[in-house]
């Protein structure tokens, strides 16, 4: 199971930033702004996704704390990311540790098949090979889309009604981050300045 700790996130009310950390800090940060009232959507965000997250903040500090651990372990706090409310991560079998090693259907032709199995130390140990000389080459693509896409969630979730809007997203994935941030100047500080950080551009 993830610990829980190592996640972070961030959570608006409105276009205000409201806090920023560890799960369980801002999951508290939430609670107690909706026991002020006020009436303004709160809404708080995965850092690494820029995913909505859902909360579930009924009954104590522990009891929040048990299901984001319980939720995190099956990967379903944020909007599209694996696993879903009542998942439960698989059950610690008997035998070598697995060393981080998560076991998942792959499908391959048959001559491929071939290929990985005639190779040194099987197809498993080769094909984390050909992933690992993968990202050497990648040169930081996947992580720079990654961290663009993001953005883009947390924009769409939270910005979307504001002037120059589709601007600025055509000028993220354009990898133009002068124009990204020009469209966006006019903008809430705190929406503006979260937005550059998740996707990479401060």
């Amino acid at each position: 199971m993830s610990d829980v700790s190592e996640r972070t996130c961030t959570a608006f009310v409105g276009m205000r930033q409201l806090a920023s950390g560890a799960l369980i800090d801002v999951a508290l940060a939430v609670k107690a702004k909706q026991a002020e009232g006020g009436g303004e959507p709160i809404l708080a965000f995965d850092d690494g996704s820029g995913a909505v997250i859902d909360f579930d903040l009924r009954g104590t500090t522990a009891d929040i704390a048990e299901r984001l651990a319980e939720r995190e372990g099956a990967g379903s706090l944020a909007t599209g990311i694996q696993g879903g409310p009542g998942i439960e991560p698989p059950a610690r079998t008997r035998g070598r540790p697995k060393l981080g090693v998560t076991a998942r259907e792959v499908t391959l032709l048959p001559r491929q098949w071939e290929w990985l199995a005639s190779q040194p130390g099987g197809a498993s140990q080769a094909l984390r090979r050909l992933v690992d000389e993968a990202r050497r080459a990648d040169g930081g693509k996947t992580r720079a889309r990654a961290a663009r896409e993001a953005a883009y969630r947390f924009l769409s979730a939270l910005a979307g009604d504001l002037p120059g809007f589709e601007e600025a997203i055509r000028a993220l994935f354009a990898g133009d981050a002068q124009g990204f941030a020009d469209h966006m100047k006019a903008w809430p500080s705190d929406v503006r300045n979260h937005a550059l950080k998740l996707a990479a551009l401060i």
